[in-house]
């Protein structure tokens, strides 16, 4: 699913990370911030885009809705197989419900965290992506108290270790 990595340079990762920060400042201001004109800095961009390494969207903060409840969820399957899987992933695709989705090792085979407009809707959601699933072996529902970071701020390029 994933494609072909990025080659990116050091002007890439300071763009990258000033975009994560906010995309809606000006081609000039984000040029004057990592040393390039407005018309390379959109350059970038577009290819950014064009790779489908970068997209915009709004990021609405919960808490100010009011209304959005955040659970996660384990999922454990009773069978391992491309179909089950396949299958399983269709569903939480078509979810609007569910922000994320994670495969994991261990115990559990999935994570998934949903964002709903309350405890009744979390419950529909659930029941809609399991109850008619006999490849579901079980699934656990937490509820989200508090949110203390909400990340969106991906790393680009690996951490270098510091010398003593």
């Amino acid at each position: 699913m994933a494609g072909k990595p990025v080659t990116l340079d050091e002007f890439d990762h300071r763009l990258l990370d000033l975009l994560q920060r906010d995309a809606s400042a000006t081609l000039t201001t984000l040029g004057e911030r990592i040393g390039l004109s407005a018309s390379a800095v959109q350059r970038r961009i577009t290819r950014y885009r064009k790779s489908g390494l970068m997209r915009q969207v709004a990021v609405l903060d919960p808490a100010l809705l009011g209304n959005i409840t955040l659970a996660t969820v384990l999922v454990a399957l009773e069978r391992e197989s491309a179909k089950q899987h396949a299958a399983l992933y269709a569903r939480i695709r078509a979810m609007p419900e569910v922000q994320q989705c994670y495969v994991l090792a261990g115990d559990w085979d999935y994570l998934l965290i949903l964002a709903t407009t309350g405890v009744a809707h979390c419950r529909e959601v659930a029941d809609r992506l399991f109850m008619d699933d006999d490849n579901i072996k079980r699934y656990e529902t937490r509820m989200v108290f508090d949110n203390v970071k909400l990340g969106l701020n991906l790393p680009t390029r690996p951490v270098t270790r510091r010398k003593k």
